[in-house]
């Protein structure tokens, strides 16, 4: 019986990092869209740049980039970041989530 468990351990050593590094990939993934969405809700109301980092920064990480892009009549806002993770780091991957927003109109 040792030696069974001594040859499938490895195996799923290796398939428990991978499915707690897909959860950690789809987490930071949630994170920039719902930080994507704020920073748009932020734009959308007409705040400054700083409170829209300081909004993406809280949501996302501090180190989320985030940018905002006139279109027409519509600014959409683009968060990006990468995953915090031990193996994952090796990979480079870079997430990120767009948002678009009409700034309102006062009068």
């Amino acid at each position: 019986m040792t030696a069974e468990v001594a040859v499938v351990l490895p195996a799923v050593v290796v398939l428990l990092a991978a499915v707690l590094g897909a959860a950690s990939v789809g987490i930071t993934q949630l994170r920039i869209e719902e930080a994507a969405r704020a920073g748009a809700r932020e734009v959308m109301r007409g705040e400054s740049p700083a409170v829209v980092q300081a909004t993406v920064s809280r949501i996302a990480g501090g180190d989320a980039a985030f940018a905002v892009q006139d279109e027409g009549g519509f600014r959409t806002v683009t968060v990006s970041g990468s995953v915090d993770a031990p193996v994952l780091d090796l990979f480079d991957l870079e997430l990120s989530a767009r948002a678009v927003a009409s700034p309102e109109l006062r009068g």
